[in-house]
């Protein structure tokens, strides 16, 4: 190639270089924010007696009469990603709700449950909801050979990623759900950590952060 046919290819490179827009889009997942600050409960409302702390930067729910007792946000989601979490550190049910309200003054919840419970067998990360009827039961279970996923009593990543009336729930990097439902009962609602009847509950939850995907 000729000298000349070198120095005007190289001139139209920084042409064009200099006519790319200034503003680079954003990278992949940059819409992902924190539910919580580490700090306090900002943002979330206890319902029900049940204890909620927050100490190293950790929420720490724990059972201390025999109702049920959630920490639920402030503000409602629709379609979203959420990533977080949790640790058992006794005995005893949890679970994390969305799509979820509660009736005036009750601990009664309408919603969806993804499924935490530090019994092997117990089908951690199976769905267990509200139907169009007014009946509520399990949704969908782990497949068999996955229950034994979740770490009894050490900390779980859990990601729960809600599309439409699909369902995806993925714990410890391992598939365990994807679920589609053909007639959801609630699309929106808050998201709400908790803590089962019984008194048994002793959760802890960090890192929880949520992509909103309603808000794209």
């Amino acid at each position: 190639m000729k000298p000349l046919a070198v120095l005007l290819l190289a001139m139209a490179a920084t042409l064009g270089l200099a006519q790319q827009p200034k503003t680079r889009p954003r990278p992949p997942a940059s819409d992902w924010v924190s539910l919580f600050n580490g700090k306090d409960l900002t943002n979330w409302k206890p319902v029900g007696h049940e204890r909620w702390t927050v100490e190293d930067g950790v929420i720490h729910g724990q059972g201390v009469s025999k109702e049920y007792g959630y920490l639920a946000t402030e503000k409602p989601y629709k379609d979203f990603h959420l990533s977080l979490r949790f640790k058992c550190d006794a005995a005893g049910n949890s679970g994390v709700f969305f799509h979820s309200s509660f009736k005036p003054n009750s601990v009664d919840i309408l919603g969806v449950q993804a499924e935490i419970d530090p019994v092997i067998g117990h089908h951690t990360a199976g769905l267990y909801g509200d139907f169009v009827d007014g009946t509520a039961g399990w949704m969908v279970w782990p497949a068999p050979e996955n229950e034994t996923v979740i770490r009894p009593y050490e900390w779980n990543e859990m990601l729960i990623r809600v599309e439409g009336n699909r369902i995806r729930v993925r714990l410890n990097s391992v598939d365990m759900i994807d679920f589609t439902n053909p007639r959801p009962a609630f699309t929106e609602g808050v998201i709400a950590l908790q803590l089962h009847s019984g008194g048994e509950g002793n959760m802890r939850f960090k890192d929880l952060l949520i992509r909103d995907l309603s808000a794209h």
